[in-house]
């Protein structure tokens, strides 16, 4: 096995994490629960061949291929494999997630057009839920709740309170910056405070390898460090690209796909100026000056 092929880590009898190095753009984590009877899915991946890579592991544990997938967020690198496993499985998500899925369709086409993405088709939650839903697969409760708009306005957090394991979706990225234009910043806070109320010690993250609650300490120093920054950016009049172009990353400067400074910026803007938490950004201003910060170069799709 190569340092950049999938791995799964067993978390505790009958619950396992898909990890997909090294955890940037297109590489997000997944999750399988169950037995020989059952299981349950959190999030697919980006591509068609990481997807059956996905279902391989499944079956590779002896379990059956999912009759449920639990969606995280909308984004396609956690949804454009959910047609691998159709038409076992049903899919479950906020109510946002599947509006936001419906509306973004096949954007990481758009994005990174050069990607061999395969087959994908657009399937969003066919069951949704507004505040908080239980399931119960193989014996193992798992709640799924919605934290409010943080990543984006329709994520779901994962949490099997037997096994102290909690699926974070993007709310978390282990050695990667967050990523806040689709949701808030404000909402991103909140949601860490949910997150350590759920007292889990096991913690999958959206992306990079599976940790524990400190990465909720990390995450929200740089949050904070993100809102102070914006407060000085706007107060000086400064674009937000002037206001990352001048920051100094410090602690955060090791963390892969640091010209997301930028786009959590506009986000921290917004909501300096008053707008609603999670309203649209203009994703050609966010994504244009990311590639501004990536040295002129569109961010890359690593999948």
């Amino acid at each position: 096995m190569s340092a950049t092929d999938p791995y799964v880590v067993t978390l505790a009898p009958h619950v396992h994490a898909f990890v997909q190095p090294d955890g940037g753009w297109c590489l997000n984590n997944a999750g399988f629960i169950g037995d020989a009877d059952e299981s349950l899915l959190v999030d697919t991946a980006a591509t068609e061949r990481r997807a059956r890579l996905l279902r391989e592991a499944v079956l590779a544990e002896g379990l059956p291929l999912p009759r449920t997938i639990v969606s995280t967020h909308h984004h396609g690198d956690h949804t454009y494999g959910n047609g691998v496993f159709q038409p076992e499985a049903r899919i479950v998500g906020h109510e946002n997630c599947r509006a936001e899925q419906l509306a973004a369709g096949h954007q990481l086409h758009l994005l990174w057009p050069q990607t061999d993405f395969g087959r994908v088709d657009i399937l969003p939650p066919s069951v949704t839920y507004s505040e908080r839903l239980t399931l119960y697969v193989g014996g193992i409760e798992v709640r799924v709740l919605h934290p409010g708009a943080a990543h984006t306005t329709g994520d779901s957090i994962v949490h099997l309170p037997e096994q102290g394991v909690v699926f974070t979706g993007d709310l978390v990225f282990h050695g990667g910056t967050p990523f806040l234009p689709m949701g808030s910043l404000a909402g991103s806070l909140r949601a860490l405070d949910l997150l350590r109320s759920l007292d889990a010690p096991t913690v999958v993250p959206g992306h990079g390898r599976v940790t524990d609650p400190t990465a909720y300490d990390t995450t929200e120093r740089y949050l904070l460090w993100v809102r102070e920054l914006a407060a000085e950016g706007y107060a000086k009049g400064a674009t937000p690209l002037e206001t990352a172009r001048e920051a100094d990353l410090g602690e955060f400067a090791a963390w892969r796909e640091s010209e997301r400074l930028v786009a959590n910026l506009h986000r921290a803007y917004a909501e300096l100026e008053g707008l609603p938490e999670g309203s649209p950004l203009d994703p050609v201003a966010v994504f244009g000056d990311m590639a501004a910060m990536n040295g002129g170069v569109p961010v890359a799709c690593h999948a």
